[in-house]
């Protein structure tokens, strides 16, 4: 793996852009993936290390309409890239392990080492897949655990040399270096061996998205890189504190998981602009529409109806989070805000970004913002976006990556050929990968 500099910050990029899916649906000029393939062609050329691809398995609700399933969609875009990582959304709470580690295991293939699942155990869209309802959020979880013990294994199912170029220069097949994994579990039966060949990065990039306790126990065991809603310094201190010792605890190497945090950026060319563009935003809002948005975040089982705006939420209007089915994970990002003495309508203004960390101000500001975040360590990778409007480019890549190239908080160039190269992350133990290098452009 090429050698990374001192601790630098990783760029990811959402792959999508304006118009969405299904504006381009109508256009028979147009694919559905044309705009998200100029918004990669902008990412790689800024030399962006990811594009990040969301999802939610059911209709209507926030952000789900018009989505496209990942794995196809990052498919598409690793043809059109060479460099850039591509990370998919998935959830295991519907999908069986074998499939999962064909499917990942073929990105990695038609990518030559780019790709990277971002972890889901869905708290939506359980009316899709059968009568049975939606698990508890602790199945959910074991299940998940299983999943990734049976991933890995499939990927692990061939050992280094189990295929090699001999003499003659034909491949060599090793059989008694492939081995079966012969699971048995409370939720899968998996003979194995994995049949595809070995994967490029030997284990695609492991990403996880959860901030419940089930969810951090999830990330600190297994993930590499945990996506987060971190809408504040200490949240930030908190949550990578809890995080980093739990996977102390449990052997991992000191630094993981990456933190990934999310970065609602509102860019002004002067502070009075982007100050500006934030209250209007703002004055904007329909505060009561906003109450029932604030339920939604609290599990939506709670009446806030006769709520006074500006005091403080009480504690009776809390939830009981251990009894919350649906994402958990936000319901106590919320109910923490609230027992911090947010007033209902502060509550109103952070469900507008859904917890996520929210900055405003001009490039240079927000990279103060990103150093402060980075410096302390609760920054490894950053998420910026809008690469598709002109201007929006401009203040990302012309200003904010820009002044954080100049601190040497960002690289100015990809450090290898593999996402693993380029977020710094080793081969997983007793894996080799088999990406052939990429030339430069």
């Amino acid at each position: 793996m090429t050698a990374r500099p001192p601790r630098t910050l990783a760029t990811v990029t959402g792959a999508g852009g304006s118009p969405g899916p299904y504006e381009l649906a109508l256009d028979p000029t147009k694919s559905t993936v044309d705009t998200a393939r100029k918004v990669a062609e902008l990412a790689e050329a800024a030399r962006i290390d990811a594009l990040f691809v969301p999802d939610l398995l059911t209709f209507g609700a926030q952000g789900t309409i018009g989505a496209q399933e990942p794995l196809v969609y990052v498919s598409a875009l690793s043809q059109v890239t060479s460099r850039i990582g591509l990370i998919a959304t998935v959830s295991t709470t519907f999908h069986h392990p074998y499939n999962l580690a064909r499917l990942f295991g073929t990105l990695d293939h038609v990518s030559n080492g780019r790709a990277a699942w971002n972890l889901v155990t869905s708290a939506i869209g359980e009316e899709n897949f059968g009568p049975e309802g939606l698990p508890s959020p602790e199945e959910r979880y074991a299940r998940a655990a299983e999943t990734l013990d049976v991933v890995n294994a499939l990927w692990d199912s061939w050992r280094p040399g189990a295929l090699r170029i001999g003499p003659d220069g034909r491949a060599i097949l090793d059989r008694d270096r492939i081995r079966p994994i012969d699971h048995v579990g409370k939720y899968f039966s998996v003979a194995g061996p994995l049949n595809i060949p070995p994967l490029p990065q030997g284990r695609p990039v492991l990403v996880q998205a959860g901030q419940s306790a089930a969810g951090v126990e999830l990330g600190a065991r297994y993930a590499e890189v945990v996506f987060t809603a971190l809408s504040t310094m200490e949240i930030a201190r908190e949550h990578t504190d809890r995080i980093r010792a739990r996977a102390a605890q449990l052997g991992r190497p000191s630094g993981l998981p990456l933190i990934f945090s999310s970065f609602h950026a509102t860019f002004g060319a002067t502070e009075a602009e982007a100050r500006r563009l934030v209250r209007e935003r703002h004055e904007a809002i329909d505060f009561e529409a906003g109450r029932a948005l604030v339920a939604d975040m609290l599990g939506g089982g709670v009446d806030l109806s006769e709520a006074g705006l500006d005091a403080p939420l009480p504690e009776s209007l809390l939830p009981d989070v251990a009894a919350v089915h649906r994402r958990r994970g936000r319901v106590e990002i919320f109910s923490g805000y609230a027992r911090r003495g947010y007033t209902l309508r502060e509550l109103i203004i952070a469900a507008q970004d859904t917890g996520h960390w929210s900055v405003a101000g001009t490039p240079e500001q927000l990279a103060d913002a990103v150093e402060e975040r980075f410096r302390a360590g609760v920054l490894d990778v950053l998420s910026v976006g809008g690469l598709d409007d002109p201007r929006q480019h401009d203040f990302v890549v012309n200003g904010l990556l820009h002044d954080l190239r100049k601190r040497g908080i960002v690289k100015d160039d990809y450090l290898g050929a593999t996402l693993r190269d380029n977020l710094g992350l080793a081969s997983p133990a007793g894996q080799e990968g088999t990406a052939r290098p990429t030339p430069s452009p």
